[in-house]
């Protein structure tokens, strides 16, 4: 699989959008591999990893977050919906669960109905090992400033603001993978 044609697909052109996408995603698969490399007892899909991590904000450039150069319609959270439908379009149903799974620590039925968030009412957490691995990488990286990588506590501070039970997920993972 050609990840970096998908990439060009929904992004050809050399702009700031391109820039902070790329820049992110390679940092979040650098520290998923770095994961994968350093714990082969989890038996972790590497290629699948790369890919998927490459390919995790794939539909960003569809949603309003004018902050990192999105100007699309849709709500920002919605992000990981949209690139689950772009990457199911190309085939890719194992990738595309991971762009729906990586938001938060993942989010929850009970809090997309208790917060009305405009997403289905239906949990989207991390399942296999490597949805876990990618969403937990994915913490340390935002795209406002796509270059500096959080701390533990950094990541664990911007996730506690979402509720206790995705900070409990993140810290899950913590004990994992490092």
């Amino acid at each position: 699989m050609d990840y970096q044609a998908i990439i060009d697909k929904y992004y050809p052109e050399d702009n700031r959008l391109r820039d902070i996408y790329m820049t992110h995603s390679t940092l979040v698969m650098k520290r998923a591999v770095r994961i994968c490399d350093h714990h082969p007892e989890l038996n972790l899909d590497r290629r699948f990893i790369i890919e998927a991590a490459m390919l995790h904000d794939i539909g960003i450039f569809k949603c309003d977050a004018p902050g990192i150069q999105c100007f699309g319609k849709a709500p920002y959270l919605t992000h990981g919906r949209i690139g689950a439908e772009l990457l199911r379009a190309e085939g890719l149903p194992k990738h595309a669960r991971v762009c729906e799974r990586h938001t938060g620590a993942g989010i929850t039925k009970e809090e997309i109905l208790r917060l009305n968030l405009p997403l289905p009412p239906q949990d989207f957490l991390p399942e296999t090992m490597e949805e876990k691995v990618i969403c937990y990488a994915d913490k340390f990286y935002s795209k406002t400033r796509p270059e500096q990588e959080k701390t533990i506590e950094q990541a664990e501070k911007s996730l506690q603001r979402f509720g206790e039970a995705g900070l409990e997920r993140f810290k899950s993972w913590e004990r994992l993978f490092e």
